[in-house]
């Protein structure tokens, strides 16, 4: 088994403690249900959110999911001019045994622009 990096973000609609919850449990279910992982095969999850973002720690919504005994850790992102704003991103590190070219890297609302070439990947 290895372990591989999943990447995921979405936008968040503000900048307040339960907005940044939802959009975090929302992106954290998809990635778990397109990658077909449980909680029990995360290793660590890092999460980065844009300066705008600073009412809660996106890990507080992970917890709230059953990711206790996950290493969690979050930080801002690079401020850099005319990037997307309202912004959440998540590194995930899952033990599993599908190769690199399976894993389904999830971008969400806003957060699709980063990516437009996973747009059409399959699921």
């Amino acid at each position: 088994m290895l372990t591989r990096g999943v990447r995921g973000a979405t936008t968040v609609e503000a900048n307040t403690r339960e907005a940044i919850r939802v959009a975090t449990r929302e992106l954290l279910a998809a990635m778990m249900k397109v990658n077909e992982f449980d909680v029990e095969d995360v290793a660590s999850a890092f999460f980065t959110t844009t300066s705008d973002l600073n009412a809660e720690f996106p890990a507080l919504a992970a917890r709230e999911l059953g990711w206790t005994d996950v290493a969690l850790l979050c930080g801002h992102e690079m401020n850099v001019p005319g990037s997307l704003p309202m912004c959440l991103r998540v590194l995930i590190h899952v033990n599993t045994d599908k190769p690199a070219r399976d894993i389904r890297h999830v971008y969400l609302h806003g957060a699709m622009v980063l990516r437009p070439d996973f747009q059409d990947r399959p699921a």
